[in-house]
């Protein structure tokens, strides 16, 4: 009798999709998961990640999120974009970014750097989208940084007010 482990890919006999979280099967016998909105993702016993076939995504999982995997600056910049928009939208504000220390050298050329002549102060702390940029720790110290991109501290915002439109005042 074979053990039903053995019929799953790595992660299971379902998992939530990385783009929609909706839950999915996985196909028996194979390493392949499959989503009726975005189609199969294949599970890399190898490397842990799970690769979207169509895309060519990689993700990897982190206490039940899944995290998408870089090669490309853009990709880790948009992805903190859209962070950034959620957490205004939640009415807080980032105040720092800290990226995963393994697109140190991905991303540095696109971070900004202040200049001395601009605002009177010679500073090389690097900044996104006007927010200071720090590192994490090594993955080894905190194994959490060799899948998760990055994290955004934050405080409560100030509530955005229209003067110019008061229909609820």
């Amino acid at each position: 009798m074979m053990n039903s482990a053995l019929q799953y890919p790595i992660f299971g006999p379902e998992i939530s999709c990385p783009h929609c979280r909706q839950q999915i099967p996985a196909l028996t016998l194979t390493d392949t998961y499959l989503c009726p909105r975005h189609g199969a993702f294949e599970a890399d016993p190898n490397t842990g990640e799970l690769v979207h076939l169509q895309s060519g995504r990689h993700w990897r999982e982190w206490q039940g999120e899944w995290y998408r995997q870089h090669t490309h600056p853009d990709g880790i910049r948009f992805e903190i974009h859209e962070a950034l928009d959620r957490l205004y939208t939640q009415g807080y504000r980032a105040t720092r970014v800290i990226i995963a220390k393994r697109y140190q050298e991905l991303i540095s050329a696109y971070l900004e750097r202040s200049a001395p002549w601009r605002n009177g102060t010679d500073t090389t702390q690097p900044r996104l989208y006007g927010l200071p940029v720090e590192f994490s720790p090594d993955a080894k110290d905190e194994p959490c940084w060799d899948v998760i991109n990055f994290d955004l501290d934050k405080e409560q915002g100030v509530p955005v007010r229209y003067p110019y439109f008061r229909l609820f005042e």
